[in-house]
């Protein structure tokens, strides 16, 4: 069976090897969805975006999101990784590779994976802006459940 792969870690992404470790001979079809640090938001401009994580909890959900993904869409192996640290313009801070027998499985399960992954992932942004100013992002917040 194909594996999921999860890793939050403060090095850059390799987007050939993320790729190429996700590749087997049963693969017709491998995506990559690359997020990257934009110069603005909301129309503020943006000088660089700052990632926490809580980094083991953010794995295992990342792989339970991968999990998902490829049971409800039938694919082969599916490879999360989230950047923490501080980003500049252009760094990729996300990145998922999915190999698939075929490419209309592979483009859902990237869309499942990125929009589960901002709903339920430990990862906190905090936008720098080019005036000075810093602000924390909307996004994941704990539940009872998380918490255990």
């Amino acid at each position: 069976m194909p594996e999921s792969f999860a890793l939050v870690t403060p090095d850059p992404i390799d987007p050939a090897r993320l790729l190429g470790d996700t590749l087997s001979p049963d693969d017709g079809a491998a995506l990559l969805f690359w997020g990257v640090v934009r110069n603005q938001n909301e129309g503020r401009p943006v000088s660089h975006l700052e990632y926490s994580a809580y980094g083991e909890m953010a794995e295992r959900e990342m792989r339970r999101i991968a999990d998902e993904a490829r049971e409800r869409f039938g694919t082969g192996a599916i490879r999360v990784i989230h950047r923490t640290g501080s980003l500049a313009i252009g760094e990729a801070s996300v990145a998922i590779a999915v190999a698939s027998p075929h490419r209309a499985e592979a483009y859902e399960a990237s869309r499942y994976v990125i929009e589960q992954l901002k709903q339920r992932v430990p990862v906190w942004k905090r936008e720098g802006y080019v005036d000075g100013d810093t602000e924390w992002v909307p996004g994941f917040t704990p539940t009872v459940r998380e918490m255990a």
